[in-house]
């Protein structure tokens, strides 16, 4: 397989053509953004670790049935990934109150829900990625009620392998963004990444962060907090 021109390029990745047209390639940046991207850095090692990260948790989820678009690991900081059409929505599930929730609604960050909360919202840079329910996903065409329920299904199911995954090595999964994409068949597959940048992540013991609010909230540097969730991944 060999990469070609450049298709894409967001805040933490750039994505690739193939000689393939089903399968896409995907380089991580060293790059770390917050505020819808209107505070940037480069932080050098950054896209290796997720890079590592994302390809060791799609390969856990895959282990246990549940289908992604990540295809292999191609070196340090790229992947191969079957060519998906995202659908532009964020899908973020809550087991633990915090950030933009907790502000929100006033409960104290930490507080754990008492089941887990799957929100929507809009995957529109220009409208700051805005909060959504069902109705205004079908009213705008995003996706119907067959595709919500079959999100909100595998949304669910990876909470359930992840929360486990990551108790077994003492981390809090407090909460997650998901997107997913579909096939030119028309299925529906989990895609984008699954790291300390799209996961909010407390060690158990200590409630340290272990995740990109160490950036957001300058709280120290990333890499020494990537490195320390890859590692304890890989025991």
């Amino acid at each position: 397989m060999k990469k070609a021109g450049l298709l894409y390029e967001g805040k933490a990745k750039k994505l690739f053509k193939t000689d393939d047209e089903d399968v896409l390639w995907v380089e991580y940046l060293d790059q770390a953004t917050a505020l819808n991207g209107l505070r940037k850095d480069i932080v050098v090692g950054k896209g290796a670790l997720n890079n590592q990260i994302t390809s060791l948790l799609f390969q856990k989820l895959k282990d246990e049935g549940i289908e992604s678009h990540f295809i292999e690991k191609l070196s340090e900081t790229e992947q191969s990934v079957k060519s998906v059409k995202i659908v532009p929505l964020e899908v973020v599930v809550r087991n633990i109150a915090a950030g933009s929730f907790s502000k929100r609604l006033s409960v104290e960050e930490g507080t754990e829900l008492a089941f887990p909360i799957v929100e929507f919202y809009y995957k529109e840079d220009q409208l700051d990625d805005p909060f959504i329910n069902e109705d205004h996903i079908k009213v705008l065409g995003l996706a119907d009620d067959t595709d919500i329920a079959e999100i909100k299904k595998l949304a669910l199911r990876v909470n359930q392998v992840l929360s486990k995954l990551f108790d077994d090595v003492g981390i809090q999964l407090v909460d997650y963004k998901l997107e997913f994409g579909r096939t030119k068949e028309g299925k529906i597959l989990l895609a984008d990444e699954i790291s300390p940048d799209t996961c909010r992540l407390w060690d158990k013991e200590t409630k340290a962060h272990l995740d990109k609010d160490v950036y957001r909230r300058d709280l120290g540097e990333l890499v020494p907090v990537y490195q320390e969730v890859l590692t304890r991944l890989k025991k």
